[in-house]
């Protein structure tokens, strides 16, 4: 028997989508492709920030803990090795940088108010299409005449290890499959 989830959705856009809205699956289908690509059929992933949070959170790591908080860092640093090998070394201090701060009360690991992953791994794929000319003219358009300058104002919101990985692939430093599993480490940690 067929899901009917799947069912009611390929009614839906067999027999009563508009352009409009074909465009709109068509764009949830190409990033939940690349979702898929870059956390594969793992239901999930290791989150060494998630896991680095959990501990420090934990422990009160004031004074005397730093030796402790060091050894957490490390930890954090030994799993993203393992999980990432692919990632520079300054692309991996910024990531352990923003979860477990250097000492208490200071570095990047204050909270600050963020994109949310969702919105952030769609403005990923859109600054990259329009940085390869993949990107539809309407769309850019229609982002410009909501935000303006929106390419700039993207960058300017990504954190500095996203634009780290953005700056290698559109280098061509790397494939597009490891750019996906880049940014969906990436994503994962944020």
């Amino acid at each position: 028997m067929a899901n009917p989830e799947l069912v009611s959705v390929l009614d839906y856009i067999l027999n009563r989508c508009d352009e409009k809205s074909i465009e709109a699956v068509a764009a949830a289908v190409v990033r939940r492709r690349r979702e898929i690509s870059m956390f594969g059929g793992m239901p999930s992933i290791p989150n060494p920030g998630r896991l680095a949070k959990e501990l420090s959170s934990q422990m009160n790591l004031d004074g005397a803990m730093e030796g402790v908080r060091k050894n957490i860092r490390d930890y954090a640093i030994r799993i993203i090795k393992q999980e990432a090998p692919e990632l520079t070394d300054e692309q991996i201090a910024e990531l352990t940088g923003s979860w477990v701060p250097e000492k208490s009360g200071s570095g990047p690991a204050k909270k600050k108010a963020g994109v949310p992953r969702n919105a952030l791994a769609s403005m990923i794929d859109q600054f990259v299409s329009f940085s390869l000319g993949r990107m539809e003219e309407e769309e850019d358009k229609a982002l410009r005449n909501e935000m303006g300058p929106w390419p700039d104002k993207y960058w300017k919101s990504f954190p500095n290890v996203i634009r780290l990985i953005i700056t290698d692939f559109l280098k061509g430093e790397m494939e597009e499959t490891d750019f996906n599993a880049r940014i969906g480490l990436a994503l994962s940690m944020q």
